[in-house]
Order: structure tokens, then C-alpha cells, then sequence
């Protein structure tokens, strides 16, 4: 497993663990008590619509976010009164924004799990995103603070036009670059940011708190997805829950290849730009990413959008708070799934 540079200049004393933060911060009852409002959401007439929402809202995802709004709360004046309608709305904004995804992407599986559509059908799927966008418009209407709802709304457009912004080129690599992360940034980043901001904002933080755990949030976000691209290419089937190796079969153009592409004039780099490769060619072609360098590259990127985000919020945050952003961090930067 790859020891992160962030890891390895972390004092064992003060260490947490992801399950531990919760506890840490005297927030495990309130994490608790947002799970069951989530799920307590779920309840519809549609009967296909509730079984849909529950299997979803139970695949077994870590919850990153709803603890990002929560410790970000934390970093003020923390009630959770207040707290909680952001946290709940960021969980299913984020649920809805994968269902719709799948659908898009035609994916078969997520987490090990078939996706909605597949385990029911494509329009139950499209009804599910919809049913779970307007719940999450629901929770916010009940937040007081107009600022809430403008993070999330704007949070949800970026995304949707992040979907809709490839990366286009190899070279120049300063061109590429900047398509990547202003890809990932509006595909990603945007709602790791929004859970930041909500969380500090409705707590009372000052303008500067909420920028600074807005940047935390969004280093956090493009950390999180250049890990995803990693895996895509050095995790198994059976890990992932979906073919190793999709982007390449996409023709979508991720950081590992194009730090591979600066390194090296392999033509194998470039054949992405012809369109999808073919799926006897993926192992050759990540094959070749992993000799120039472009995964341990990739990493090291990861870490650096981690450092830097902690960087934004050491005046803000105590020190269980920032600790726990770090193991947030180190979680991220370690996940295989």
C-alpha cells in the first residue's frame, strides 16, 4: 500500500482513525442521529421509490461529507439544531448525483452493488435523482441562513457542468493540466467545499473561517478524485465494483496519464486521443502510465491537495477538529474503494 508523505509526518500521538473522529469530537450521537434522518427521508408513496432509496442510502458509503459539515460546525459555535439540515441535504444531494451518474454512464455496478437501474429499471432510477434532489431542497428550506442553500445549488450546477467539461488534450501539459482541474473541481471538489461552508456558516463562523474551510473542502474534493483516477487503473474489478481500467476504455484522460505523457514520448500515452482504447489494450496502456511515472506522480498531487487544504484552516480549527481533518485526509489519500 502506498504510504502517503502525510502519514509518514504524523506523531502516532494524536492519530486517529476514520471511525474514531466522530468519537474524538464529541460528535458520534449527532452523526448518528443525521443517518437516521436520512433514511427516515426515504419514506414515499411510490413504494419502488422507498426500496430504491434505502438500497442506495445503504451501500455502505463512509459518510465523508455529512462529517465535514459536522466538523466544520464544530469550528465555531457549534448547535446542531442547526447543523443537521446541511448534513442530511449534502448526503442526499451527493446520493442523487451518483444514481444520476450511473444512469448516464450506463454503469452496472457501484460499490460491489448493482446500480438503481440495473436493480430496478432506467426510470426509477431518473425518478430516484429527482426524489432525492427535491428532499434535498426540502432540508435546506428549513435552514434560516439563505447562504446554505446558495452553496448547495451552486454546488449542484458546477457538478452537472462538470460532467459536460473533458479533458481534451495530452499536450501542452500546462493546458491539460488546467482542463483536469477545473474538470475535477466542478465534478468533485464543489460539494467536499459546500459541506465546508455550510457547516462553518451556520455555526457563526466569520467570512474568513468560512473561505478558509471552503478551500479546506475543496483540496479535500480534488484529493478525493485524483485518488478515484488512480484506482481506476491499479484496483481489481473485484475491488472496485466496476471494470479496472473504464476511463481508458472511455477515452476519458486522467492525471495519472497525463504526468505519464510529460515524462515520457511513448506513443502508447497518446493513443487516448484517437477516442476509447480497446480493452485488450488497457493493461499495456496502464502498463506503460505506471513506468512513466504517472501514478506515483498522481499521488504525490493527492498529497500535496491535502497539505495544502489542512494549511487553510491550522488558525481556524482545534486541535481534535484539525486532527480530524487530517485523518479525513489520510483516509482519502489511502482508500481503495
Amino acid at each position: 500500500m502506498h504510504m502517503t508523505t502525510l502519514e509518514m509526518n504524523t506523531p502516532e500521538v494524536g492519530r486517529m482513525q476514520l471511525g474514531d473522529i466522530m468519537h474524538a469530537t464529541g460528535l458520534q450521537s449527532d452523526f448518528v442521529a443525521v443517518e437516521q434522518q436520512i433514511l427516515a427521508r426515504m419514506r414515499s408513496q411510490q413504494s419502488a421509490i422507498q426500496d430504491a432509496g434505502l438500497y442506495t442510502m445503504q451501500a455502505g458509503g463512509k459518510r465523508l461529507r455529512v462529517m465535514m459539515v459536522l466538523l466544520s460546525a464544530k469550528v465555531a459555535a457549534y448547535d446542531f439544531t442547526r447543523a443537521v439540515h446541511p448534513a442530511v441535504a449534502i448526503e442526499l444531494l451527493h446520493a442523487a448525483s451518483l444514481v444520476h451518474d450511473d444512469l448516464v454512464d450506463h454503469a452496472g455496478a457501484r460499490r460491489g452493488r448493482a446500480t438503481v437501474h440495473k436493480q430496478w429499471n432506467r426510470n426509477v432510477a431518473l425518478a430516484l435523482g429527482d426524489f432525492l434532489f427535491g428532499l434535498a431542497a426540502r432540508e435546506l428550506a428549513n435552514e434560516p441562513d439563505p447562504r446554505i442553500i446558495g452553496y448547495y445549488v451552486h454546488a449542484a450546477q458546477r457538478m452537472v457542468e462538470g460532467e459536460l467539461n473533458p479533458v481534451t488534450v495530452v499536450d501542452p501539459f500546462e493546458v491539460a493540466s488546467a482542463q483536469y482541474y477545473r474538470k475535477i473541481g466542478n465534478k468533485t471538489a464543489v460539494l467536499f467545499e459546500a459541506a465546508c461552508r455550510a457547516g462553518i456558516a451556520v455555526s457563526g463562523g466569520s467570512e474568513r473561517a468560512v473561505a478558509a474551510l471552503g478551500q479546506l473542502g475543496h483540496e479535500l474534493g480534488l484529493a478525493f478524485q485524483i485518488i478515484d483516477d488512480i484506482l481506476d487503473m491499479t484496483e481489481s474489478e473485484a475491488v472496485l465494483g466496476k471494470p479496472a481500467g473504464n476511463d481508458l476504455r472511455e477515452g476519458t484522460i486522467t492525471l495519472p496519464l497525463l504526468l505519464a505523457a510529460q515524462q515520457s514520448a511513448d506513443p502508447l500515452l497518446r493513443r487516448i486521443l484517437s477516442g476509447p482504447i480497446a480493452a485488450e489494450h488497457v493493461p499495456s496502456v496502464i502498463a506503460a502510465i505506471t513506468a512513466a511515472g504517472g501514478i506515483e506522480h498522481a499521488y504525490v498531487a493527492a498529497e500535496q491537495c491535502v497539505a495544502r487544504g489542512l494549511a487553510h484552516i491550522e488558525v481556524h480549527a482545534s486541535p481534535t477538529v484539525y486532527a480530524a481533518f487530517r485523518t479525513i485526509g489520510e483516509t482519502i489519500l489511502r482508500r481503495r474503494s
